[in-house]
């Protein structure tokens, strides 16, 4: 019913910066929250952002003054600024639409990869 598609991901040096981004279609009723997860290798996903529909906002600790989420006004999309980028934030990072009906969604993860 949604489709998420993210982009952006890549290789970094440590110190430099990727911007995410996530683009959803489909039946797409109202948006709760757009957000971006990460899972590195052994470890369970995690939170990294998400924002609301009225634009609030939420950070993991691990990333809290080095990233950005932010919502376009132009389609249903979100981007994740990830600025100081360090080789613990290397993971598969998905984006996550949740209606307001709670029915979530994923997309199919964009790898970040931060050398030292």
């Amino acid at each position: 019913q949604v489709q998420l598609v993210e982009s952006g991901g890549g290789l970094v040096q440590a110190g430099g910066s990727l911007r995410l981004s996530c683009a959803a279609s489909g039946s797409i009723f109202a948006i709760n929250t757009m957000g971006w997860y990460r899972q590195a290798p052994g470890k369970e996903r995690e939170l990294v952002a998400f924002i609301s529909s009225g634009g609030n906002t939420n950070y993991a600790d691990s990333v809290k003054g080095r990233f950005t989420i932010s919502r376009g006004n132009t389609k249903d999309t979100v981007s994740l600024q990830m600025n100081s980028l360090k080789p613990e934030d290397t993971a598969v990072y998905y984006c996550n639409l949740v209606q307001f009906s709670r029915q979530t969604y994923w997309g199919q993860g964009t790898q970040v990869t931060v050398s030292s």
